[in-house]
């Protein structure tokens, strides 16, 4: 059976000063959530996700990116995305990771992006208010480090104890005055290869 959705959001913050100083281009974070019912509520342990899995996260992966999408004025407009869940307290962290690890939801996001990079994450258990934290990165690239973003927010009534928030994230640039620098710089310094980045 498809995600019952209770409710959605959007969340959307642009900042026009950062430091005291005027960004050189604004920067807006969006979040998009969707408030479902915990499809393994009341059922005790399931040893089997997947069926769940299949039904739900496929239109909870749709929906959401459809949300982004127009809040953000089109794929073009997005440059770092990620992704989260949160579970009520009857639930797993498990529910939380089925719903948003799978290809069958991240792939409608990814795909329409045309993004590289893995989606970062987060996936917690939690009460109703509970602050939705949803870490970004740059959609082509991992170590461009002005993108490391996160999108921040939280819904009073949600999650209730049988339910699930899930929530894609995206922003329309980097940080208004990044200046640390991207992680390349830091592995020629310590002399690390750029193809092998941690030395293996």
């Amino acid at each position: 059976m498809p995600a019952l959705i209770r409710k959605t959001l959007t969340f959307v913050e642009t900042t026009f000063i950062e430091g005291g100083k005027a960004a050189p281009v604004p920067l807006t974070l969006i979040g998009a959530a969707a408030v479902i019912r915990n499809p393994w509520a009341g059922q005790g342990f399931v040893e089997d996700l997947k069926p769940a899995i299949h039904d739900a996260a496929p239109g909870l992966g749709e929906l959401l990116t459809g949300m982004i999408l127009d809040a953000a004025g089109g794929a073009e407009k997005v440059e770092a995305y990620g992704k989260a869940a949160i579970v009520g307290l009857e639930g797993e962290v498990e529910h939380a990771s089925a719903l948003i690890h799978t290809l069958r939801f991240g792939n409608h996001y990814r795909q329409a992006l045309g993004a590289k990079t893995y989606l970062a994450f987060t996936n917690i258990r939690g009460a109703a208010n509970t602050p939705v934290m949803i870490p970004l990165m740059d959609k082509h690239d991992e170590g461009r480090r002005s993108h490391y973003l996160t999108v921040h927010f939280a819904i009073p009534d949600a999650p209730a104890a049988d339910e699930i928030v899930v929530a894609l994230g995206a922003s329309t640039g980097g940080r208004p005055h990044h200046r640390i620098g991207d992680r390349y710089q830091d592995l020629r310094d310590l002399g690390h290869d750029l193809n092998n980045p941690a030395s293996i």
